[in-house]
């Protein structure tokens, strides 16, 4: 892969040579740091947004689920995915949260307590290699498994994760359909654990990149199985559509592997699809289908019992 490293980086540094001048211009050369990380994340949502555009987009028109009937709600979503693959959530986190981590951390470190590096647990593993890599993947999916449930089982949490669930037309721009505080919630555990496991910046980049293109292609309003064994290997759309029924919901919480819901007993590999929705406590569907600030509000007013 180290052509790929290598070709990621010239386009980096292609892309942060043509944002630094308008930093510069708008005085605010003293941001190069926090610039140079956002072009990380914008080449990497270009990335992933081609690969939605020109491999996962054709495959929904050749095998859709169901046919699309409310186009308003699915351009909401692609919001939401441009928000969120084109780095502005990561941007906004990076100037509001990363100097508290970095305080938090720094006294840790100067207290004498260092960073634990998971990987090193293996003999002979070193850092950036493949085993390195699938360590740490592994170690991040399994948590992401079990905040995945506190979503749906703590109560609260789970006033602001309906969100989600409330899209009844899901496609492969569904994924980044949340509420921009549980967003905000899931994304500190993560980084704090991979913090304290010791992921370095490019693993844990590669790690999420990975994570949210197949988080796309799960949310894909495509029919297909990846066949008896693959769908126990790795999360496939019609695995996590079933996790999306109306009656099926509380099952297949697997992010990228559906290992944690066997090994947990929260598997369903059920072969056909229903539709997709949540109920309320009134047994009537949530609508959640307007705009995007919209959404964001009845978020709020749920978690605050108002809904």
């Amino acid at each position: 892969m180290n052509w790929f490293s290598d070709a990621f980086a010239v386009f980096q540094s292609t892309l942060f040579e043509a944002l630094a001048p308008g930093l510069f211009q708008l005085g605010m050369g003293n941001l190069l740091e926090e610039a140079y990380a956002a072009s990380t994340w914008l080449l990497v949502g270009l990335i992933q947004i081609t690969v939605l555009l020109l491999v996962i987009g054709p495959l929904q028109r050749w095998r859709p689920v169901e046919s699309v009937t409310d186009r308003a709600t699915i351009r909401t979503d692609v919001i939401y995915t441009l928000i969120h693959r084109l780095g502005l959530f990561q941007l906004a986190l990076f100037f509001t949260l990363e100097p508290l981590f970095d305080s938090g951390f720094g006294l840790l470190r100067t207290a004498g307590m260092g960073t634990f590096h998971l990987d090193q647990v293996w003999p002979g593993v070193t850092d950036g290699t493949v085993v390195s890599f699938v360590i740490y993947l592994l170690a991040l999916d399994f948590a992401a498994y079990w905040l995945h449930r506190g979503q749906h089982r703590i109560g609260l949490w789970w006033r602001l994760h309906s969100l989600h669930h409330s899209q009844q037309q899901m496609t492969m721009w569904s994924d980044n359909r949340n509420h921009l505080l549980d967003d905000v919630l899931v994304s500190v555990l993560l980084v704090l654990l991979a913090q304290l496991i010791g992921v370095a910046p490019e693993q844990f980049v590669a790690i999420v990149a990975l994570t949210q293109l197949s988080e796309s292609l799960q949310h894909a309003n495509l029919r297909l199985s990846f066949g008896r064994l693959g769908e126990r290997l790795w999360v496939s759309p019609l695995f996590h559509r079933v996790h999306h029924s109306i009656h099926s919901a509380e099952c297949n919480y697997g992010v990228l592997l559906p290992w944690w819901d066997q090994l947990f007993g929260t598997a369903n590999f059920q072969t056909h699809c229903d539709p997709t929705g949540v109920k309320d406590a009134h047994n009537a569907m949530l609508d959640d289908g307007a705009g995007l600030a919209s959404q964001q509000w009845r978020g709020l007013k749920r978690l605050l019992g108002r809904a």
